[in-house]
């Protein structure tokens, strides 16, 4: 079974460690010891609580999404680089960086500056998973 250090849990979903212990101590997690007495989260409890959360985020009063894609990730806008048909825009949501290639037309009815909040919708026929390196 998987677990992983609070800093690193902590990392991966852009809150800080303090945030990870409340949940800890508020039982929407489970941790327990190492040999060498650190705290390790469970990764499949963690992965239910992150599942939930995903969830009940809002959306209509029956609960159901106004979109039908799950892949949306919310950030600030860091940079654009428009030319006269095409812009690129970038995308900091926690520690993903994303880039889009967007009409400007698209930019300028969407109001995109540098400092903007924007959601990015990814859909994609081929995503890749690969596992991080190890420390």
């Amino acid at each position: 079974m998987p677990s992983h250090r609070i800093s690193d849990v902590a990392t991966l979903l852009g809150v800080s460690d303090d945030t990870v212990r409340r949940w800890i101590d508020q039982g929407h997690v489970q941790a327990s010891k190492d040999d060498a007495g650190r705290l390790r989260i469970d990764g499949a409890g963690l992965a239910r609580f992150l599942t939930d959360q995903w969830r009940a985020r809002p959306g209509l009063e029956d609960g159901s999404k106004v979109q039908s894609a799950r892949n949306h990730i919310q950030g600030i806008v860091t940079a654009i680089t428009s030319d006269v048909v095409m812009s690129q825009v970038e995308l900091i949501a926690g520690n993903a960086r994303i880039v889009s290639l967007i009409s400007t037309e698209a930019v300028r009815d969407l109001g995109l500056e540098v400092g903007s909040i924007a959601v990015a919708q990814v859909k994609a026929t081929n995503v890749s998973i690969e596992l991080p390196r190890t420390r």
